[in-house]
């Protein structure tokens, strides 16, 4: 069975920093290209990052020097790593395949003070 399962979201202040990871298994994850995308209230699906096979990361233009994708092959686990965050960057966060043959349930990532 496919899975990818995000985890380390929360509740965290302006300006402050969260690591999400998302585990997969039952599917050959190192020949994956990667991405993570989210979900603002009452807004549609969002593209933040993208990671390829071989470790090359893109980002959209609004987290771009804020946040870092990466991933660990021999664990399975892809990673985004967030900064300085506003409050627009509240959303759930989902991990998926670039291509969208799988996606995970999401993690909530709130910003607030």
């Amino acid at each position: 069975e496919v899975q990818l399962v995000e985890s380390g979201g929360g509740l965290v202040q302006p300006g402050g920093s969260l690591r999400l990871s998302c585990a997969a298994s039952g599917f050959r994850f190192s020949a994956y290209d990667m991405k993570w995308v989210r979900q603002a209230p009452g807004k549609g699906l969002e593209w933040v990052s993208r990671i390829t096979t071989g470790g090359t990361a893109g980002y959209a233009g609004f987290v771009k020097g804020r946040f870092t994708i990466s991933r660990d092959n021999a664990k399975n686990t892809l990673y985004l790593q967030m900064n300085s965050l506003k409050t627009e960057d509240t959303a759930v966060y989902y991990c998926a395949t670039l291509g969208d043959s799988f996606r995970g349930q999401g993690t909530q990532v709130t910003v607030s003070s």
